[in-house]
């Protein structure tokens, strides 16, 4: 046996460990191929506080999404500034070049108004392009909290009812005139040239699901292609979304369903992959996890779930590069990445405590189960206070030095002496 190398183990190691995928569940995925990565950094993840992104830096985020494999990409609100207009105009125009893939799906985002629909077809057709060539997602509320509170008065509006009616009408009444004019949007970006509608109500994991599928129904007959129900607020349990989104898939089992969730509770990647056992096709991520408050649920982390505990890998996506998407991010956002987030941190595949490097330097699987070359990474040793023996003998090794007992206490008490002055000065 070569010393710098693992041992050769003598038994299947699934035979040895127990493989992370075999545990009984009751989640019944899409296949592989069915399955759509949405990717809203543009638009969701920039909504971070105190995060803005340009749009030139923006358009090289473009161009590593699509090279990485997602299949849909959310650019935001057009109509609502400059920045994003040029965003749009960058993506589109990269997109007709060959510089992002022509099968990558372009998403503006609008309120279920003509003014919002209106203004995103006129940026469009200054830009030169058919209407439909992007995918208009109109969006309204789900809940009764924001379908009567948050939009209430626009509601009444349309009507002509007057404002002093506000808090006395039924919840039922603003649930009816919240559905007529999401669908009367639909109707309208239909007639104006949208052949790709998505929709949907916000804060759909506090929402009746009655009204949720209701919802999904009837905008499927206004003209909407695919529905999408959120986590807006990031309540949603595992045990929550089992029970919700079967029963939204029900109500338009031959619409692909999108879902969109949220992180405030560390459970958004989690959720989502629920979601994708329990009927939904289509699921929206940011990269490293940014946006509103916690952030959105972290591509990586939903993609390492599906793939390393239920054996689902998206076919074309190139898992190797998330780490230096990461990176790439971190830099634009000025917002880091923690060294000891699942894939994409720093300290992910670093080793220094003595007991651990031993079991590593003997066969990796022994203290680590994720294969580093499949997130573009390499195994790294540490050395501090906590190393041992057996990584200074490696190290020598490797460095073509003998591993004289002598010279490797001496550089084991040096290691672990500038390890302990530096901590003291800082």
């Amino acid at each position: 046996m070569d010393d710098n190398e693992p041992v050769e183990l003598q038994e299947p190691l699934d035979e040895l460990a127990r493989d992370p995928k075999r545990f009984s569940h009751d989640l019944k995925f899409p296949p592989a191929d069915k399955i759509r990565v949405y990717d809203d950094t543009l638009r969701d993840g920039e909504q971070m506080p105190g995060v803005a992104i340009t749009p030139k830096d923006k358009f090289e985020l473009a161009r590593m999404l699509s090279d990485i494999g997602v299949h849909i990409m959310d650019v935001g609100f057009p109509s609502v500034s400059e920045g994003e207009r040029e965003t749009l105009r960058l993506v589109l125009g990269g997109r007709k070049r060959g510089e992002l893939r022509p099968d990558l799906e372009v998403v503006c985002m609008m309120r279920s108004t003509r003014g919002d629909i209106d203004s995103t077809m006129q940026v469009i057709d200054s830009l030169g392009y058919k209407r439909d060539e992007v995918t208009y997602f109109i969006f309204t509320s789900a809940s009764d909290l924001h379908v009567k509170y948050k939009l209430g008065k626009t509601l009444l509006h349309r009507d002509g009812i007057p404002d002093s009616e506000w808090l006395e009408l039924p919840v039922s009444y603003y649930r009816e005139a919240n559905l007529r004019m999401m669908c009367e949007a639909i109707g309208y970006a239909r007639e104006q040239g949208a052949t790709s509608i998505e929709f949907g109500g916000e804060d759909g994991s506090r929402a009746d699901v009655d009204y949720i599928a209701e919802i999904h129904r009837e905008g499927l007959k206004a003209g909407g292609t695919r529905p999408s129900t959120p986590d807006t607020v990031g309540c949603y349990s595992p045990f929550a979304v089992r029970e919700y989104i079967p029963a939204i898939k029900a109500a338009a089992p031959h619409a692909p369903l999108v879902v969109h969730f949220h992180n405030d509770l560390g459970l958004g990647a989690w959720n989502t992959v629920t979601a994708l056992g329990s009927g939904a096709e289509v699921f929206t991520t940011s990269v490293n996890g940014i946006g509103e408050r916690t952030g959105n649920a972290p591509m990586h982390q939903v993609l390492m779930q599906l793939r390393y505990l239920f054996g689902i890998e998206i076919p074309g996506f190139k898992y190797e590069k998330l780490r230096n998407l990461a990176r790439r991010l971190e830099s634009m956002s000025g917002v880091p990445v923690q060294p000891t987030e699942p894939g994409i941190g720093l300290n992910v595949f670093s080793h220094e405590s003595e007991i651990h490097t031993a079991g590593m330097l003997i066969h990796p699987a022994i203290y680590q189960f994720l294969p580093p070359a499949d997130l573009g990474a390499e195994i790294s040793y540490v050395y501090g206070k906590h190393s041992g023996a057996l990584v200074i003998e490696h190290a020598l090794r490797h460095a073509g030095m003998r591993p004289e007992p002598e010279l490797v206490a001496r550089v084991l008490a040096e290691v672990k002496r500038v390890r302990e002055e530096r901590a003291e000065r800082s």
